[in-house]
């Protein structure tokens, strides 16, 4: 191994033993007699000292040289920090140098590696390797590889068994067109990437493989939307001789289990709610309770009025939007276009004020 420990592994506990270190340069801090340099890897940061009189003048002129994002290995003795870092786990030592290797060079970065980042979407989808040094990206993988293990854990738990079935598959019915594969043995015919593993956990089921799952990516050839991709991840899961209760029983138990796993929340038993009740109340089957904006039915009230878009509705239905009687115009008119967004595809908006004094 070229290193004997990692960037954030390093304690008080280890004062005065000799290590060794590799990593990126994160930032150097030259103040002509002193110089530090943060070192940074996936488990974190530490701090590296050099002091002329001290140090190996070689050795600071090879530090000097060094800029943000140069991959070095270090060797040296850990010493406690006068000025501690209370910000970060390895905040109480930093490394005082003895030995230093370039392992490789590197051009300025076209953007910082931080957690605010100088860098649009644009930039760091296309140094997308550079942008996956930073600290959220790389948590984000790391919530989902968590999320992936605690998953298997609980379904293993549950008698359900992984299988991996075929990326390259007949083209079958679904929601969705299929992304095509020309084949190469068969001219002029096409595999289909899957849009789900429909057909193949139906033939486990009847196989007599009562409970399968399988973490899959699945493709689907259809436009954006703010909830789906052309290529994303499910659990997809199958169960035999079961029913309606349960399901819900089982994935509230997997929800919860992550939750706590992973987060370390603990989830109180989940409100239930039907159909028609999400339908009726919210108009959506997904709805967002945290908001707590529900339908009320108006139609007794605006029916009958003289106004034709109400009259000729077969429901008319508001939100009572609490503390918005107080919005400008310019307010209400960016609510407006907010609906005629075509994730929400309403034509327009309707409202009335009812003002703190009573008055519509």
């Amino acid at each position: 191994m070229l290193r004997s420990h990692t960037c954030g592994e390093l304690r008080i506990d280890h004062v005065n033993q000799q290590v060794t270190l590799t990593g990126w340069v994160q930032r150097v801090r030259d103040k002509g007699s002193l110089l530090w340099i943060d070192l940074r890897d996936r488990y974190g940061i530490t701090q590296l000292f050099l002091e002329e009189g001290k140090s190996d003048p070689a050795l600071l002129q090879t530090a000097r040289t060094l800029g943000r994002e140069f991959v070095i290995k270090v060797e040296g003795i850990v010493a406690e920090r006068h000025s501690k870092n209370a910000n970060i786990p390895t905040g109480d030592i930093e490394i005082k140098v003895s030995s230093l290797e370039i392992l490789n060079e590197s051009k300025t970065p076209p953007f910082t590696i931080e957690d605010e980042t100088d860098g649009g979407d644009d930039l760091r989808m296309k140094y997308r390797y550079i942008d996956l040094r930073r600290n959220v990206v790389r948590e984000s993988l790391q919530l989902r590889h968590k999320m992936a293990q605690q998953t298997r854990t609980y379904l293993d738990s549950q008698y359900f068994i992984e299988v991996e079935t075929p990326v390259l598959i007949k083209s079958t019915p679904e929601g969705a067109r299929d992304f095509v594969v020309p084949s190469r043995m068969n001219q002029g015919e096409f595999y289909a990437l899957p849009q789900s593993p429909q057909t193949f956990k139906q033939l486990l089921m009847v196989s007599g493989f009562d409970r399968y799952y399988q973490i899959v990516k699945c493709f689907r050839d259809e436009d954006l939307r703010a909830d789906r991709q052309p290529e994303f991840t499910q659990i997809d899961c199958e169960m035999s001789f079961v029913e309606q209760e349960d399901i819900l029983n089982m994935f509230e138990g997997l929800i919860k289990h992550v939750f706590k796993t992973v987060k370390g929340i603990e989830l109180s038993d989940f409100p239930r709610m039907t159909y028609d009740e999400a339908m009726q109340t919210y108009g959506s089957d997904k709805p967002d309770l945290r908001f707590g904006m529900k339908f009320v039915e108006l139609n007794e009230l605006v029916k009958g009025k003289g106004f034709k878009v109400f009259d000729d509705a077969e429901l008319v239905v508001g939100i009572c939007a609490t503390g918005a009687a107080e919005y400008t115009r310019k307010q209400l008119d960016e609510l407006t276009e907010f609906v005629k967004r075509p994730q929400i595809g309403a034509t327009g908006l309707v409202y009335a004020r009812y003002n703190a004094d009573g008055t519509i």
